[in-house]
């Protein structure tokens, strides 16, 4: 009895809670329910898709956020027909709005034809608040602006146009951008994109400006309804596309929806310790690899210098941005006795440890999967008497991971056990030599508590598992392992992206997802002027598109001429320069991103099955998803989460809302939120 009194006076306790935090209402008289019941509105897009690349860039955002939403093909045969029953119902008595937000290719989706569903939808909008996106669509009157040809008016190319974000578009959905918005150039001889601008009418308020005067995307607020006019085309791979996205997502939900976006950059260096051999610009190869010929033209390998450590830690302090030091310590000590038995920069990287993250990367770099046998090229996997594949040992594979551990924890440095990167990404498959993953390589993470283990998503763009561990995709950047200085690395760029007709491998020319360069660089000039603002615009474009996969590098980037510098340096000033203070980059160590992926997976699952439940009454939010998964939420500021007994701050600041992977609380089947009113 007194266990049954106990759970009795929880709940009343819960329920007297949520009652305080205006999460439950009590009941409503029959006479004034019609008046006073507030609608349910589903946490949902209805995404009005007529094929073309701007509603498509929109459904790449919201399926990248995590944000729900049902497509309907306007062309398709026997697609739904967009009418009251399809929008809205009723559920026990209350009115019940299907989806928070509209995309639609233009303002008149259905076109003349249509009437009745377009007639239809625009009721809807008015009668629960939804707001519409006009994904493109062309200046006139209907979208409250002026024609082109009016003052303030412009229509033609927008390639390497700088606009202005308003201070309606900063005090509203677009406040994490504060600077310039310029549209890419990327080939001056190449239109990229085309739009108008004009200005506005009544009802109309800016959010884009032009350099005309006119505005290139805004609110049209007209009988009832809200619209979000965009006047210029666009794709999902356009910088300018990709740094508005975020706003239009947060406008047409009305800043409450399920999904998160943060802007990821983080940077492995790899090989710290280790020498790494010099690119040959005689034989077009680099020493010790295969494909070079014995000797190769005689040169120094490339090491970072005690100089360069101390450099690596006051750019970071500069910047403001950390670096993760991925390390051979075993290599490292190689050389240390090869070369008088002392090591500058290990002494220097020491003294600075606490400075960087620093990460296992193997003993001595070792090859982890397959023997090799490199008397043939390309190598093969040596085989034994039975034509199996010859392994490399799990003992072997456990002693390379853990004497780099052991190594890093007998001096001191901030390691995590669980994170590895093994040596070019070893042991898991390459393709063609090794179709699989070393059988021995799972069991030697367990060995070592690995959980994290980084792989490159040029080859592998998402997280799989290897034994319990899970993969960490790292973008590798177009700086190269083996050049320590700007002519090395514009010449083997020219000899891998120019055509044989002009002295290169003309790789670029047999491979569909290459293009060859119409001439060679100057090596001189070419590394500053054409591959620096190339690799810091492809960087870019993954920190602007919620991509928490790390990049990597290599110790020779950081080394002689230092050129890794002036793309990060670029990357993060041009950053810096478009963000408000109130979105900064998100530097995640592995592990983190790792975790950011798994979460994901889980929920993209959750949604694919249909067994979530997310919906808004008023200023109160349930949401419920599958146990275990976390469900990632975005809401404004002031919003609080219930707790069993009263509530609690939500989530964490970021670009003007605060945003968590969130799970009920104790005694709890479903997220309940309490919007600010």
């Amino acid at each position: 009895m007194k266990a049954k009194a106990l759970k009795l006076s929880r709940s009343r306790l819960a329920l007297t809670a949520l009652m305080a935090a205006g999460l439950l209402s009590t009941a409503i008289p029959a006479a004034n329910a019609a008046a006073t019941v507030l609608p349910r509105i589903d946490l949902k897009v209805l995404v009005l898709d007529d094929g073309g690349s701007a509603v498509g860039a929109i459904v790449a955002e919201l399926k990248n956020t995590g944000v729900p939403y049902q497509t309907v093909a306007l062309s398709a045969a026997g697609r739904p027909t967009i009418n009251a029953a399809f929008l809205s119902d009723n559920i026990a008595g209350r009115p019940h709005a299907k989806f928070q937000g509209v995309v639609a290719p233009n303002e008149i989706p259905f076109g003349s034809a249509a009437a009745a569903e377009q007639t239809a939808l625009a009721a809807y909008e008015k009668t629960f608040g939804i707001r519409q996106i006009d994904a493109y669509t062309w200046a006139h009157p209907e979208v409250g602006l002026d024609y082109t040809d009016q003052p303030g008016g412009f229509s033609g190319p927008l390639d390497g146009v700088k606009t202005t974000v308003s201070a309606a578009g900063r005090a509203g959905a677009f406040g994490y951008l504060d600077g310039p918005l310029t549209f890419e150039d990327n080939d001056p001889a190449v239109p990229e994109s085309y739009g108008y601008a004009a200005r506005p009418q009544a009802g109309f308020t800016s959010y884009l400006d032009a350099p005309s005067g006119g505005s290139m995307l805004g609110q049209y607020t007209h009988d009832g309804r809200s619209e979000l006019v965009v006047t210029f085309a666009y794709n999902q791979y356009q910088q300018q596309f990709q740094a508005l996205a975020k706003g239009m997502v947060e406008w047409v939900t009305q800043g409450v929806h399920l999904g998160q976006s943060h802007n990821y950059f983080s940077v492995h260096v790899d090989d710290v310790f280790a020498p790494d051999a010099r690119w040959d610009s005689v034989n077009n190869c680099t020493p010790g690899d295969f494909d070079c010929p014995d000797g190769g033209t005689a040169s120094t390998d490339i090491r970072m210098t005690a100089a360069d450590a101390q450099y690596a830690a006051q750019w970071e302090a500069t910047s403001g941005f950390t670096l993760d030091m991925v390390f051979n310590a075993g290599s490292g000590e190689e050389w240390k006795s090869e070369n008088g038995g002392t090591d500058a920069l290990a002494t220097q990287l020491l003294a600075d440890k606490a400075k960087f993250r620093w990460m296992n990367h193997t003993y001595t770099h070792e090859f982890l999967g397959c023997v090799q046998d490199n008397t043939v090229v390309p190598w093969v996997c040596k085989k034994n008497a039975d034509g199996s594949t010859q392994w490399m040992t799990r003992a072997d594979i456990s002693s390379q991971i853990s004497q780099n551990y052991n190594w890093a924890v007998q001096k001191g440095l901030p390691v995590d056990k669980s994170e590895i990167v093994t040596g070019e990404h070893s042991g898991m498959k390459v393709l063609p030599q090794q179709p699989d993953d070393n059988p021995n390589l799972a069991g030697a993470f367990a060995d070592n508590g690995i959980k994290w283990a980084g792989s490159d998503a040029s080859r592998e763009p998402d997280q799989r598992a290897v034994g319990a561990a899970l993969t960490v995709p790292r973008h590798p950047m177009n700086v190269y392992y083996n050049v320590g200085k700007a002519a090395e690395m514009t010449d083997e760029y020219n000899w891998l992206y120019t055509s044989k007709a002009n002295g290169g491998s003309g790789i670029c020319e047999d491979n569909p997802a290459s293009t060859c360069m119409t001439a060679p660089l100057d090596t001189a000039t070419g590394y500053q002027s054409y591959i620096v603002p190339r690799e810091a615009k492809t960087a870019l474009g993954h920190v602007l598109w919620n991509d928490p996969r790390p990049h990597y590098v290599h110790q020779s980037n950081l080394a002689e001429e230092r050129i890794l510098y002036p793309v990060l340096d670029k990357v993060l000033g041009d950053y810096k320069a478009l963000y408000a203070d109130n979105a900064p980059i998100v530097n995640l160590r592995e592990k983190d991103a790792g975790t950011e992926f798994s979460r994901r997976a889980s929920w993209d699952k959750a949604l694919a099955s249909g067994s979530v439940t997310a919906y808004r009454i008023g200023t109160a939010v349930t949401v419920q998803a599958p146990k275990g998964v976390a469900a990632p939420i975005t809401a404004p500021e002031g919003t609080l989460k219930q707790l069993f007994i009263g509530t609690a701050a939500f989530g964490t600041p970021y670009a003007g809302e605060r945003s968590d992977w969130s799970s009920p609380e104790v005694l709890q089947s479903a997220i309940t939120l309490k919007l600010p009113a």
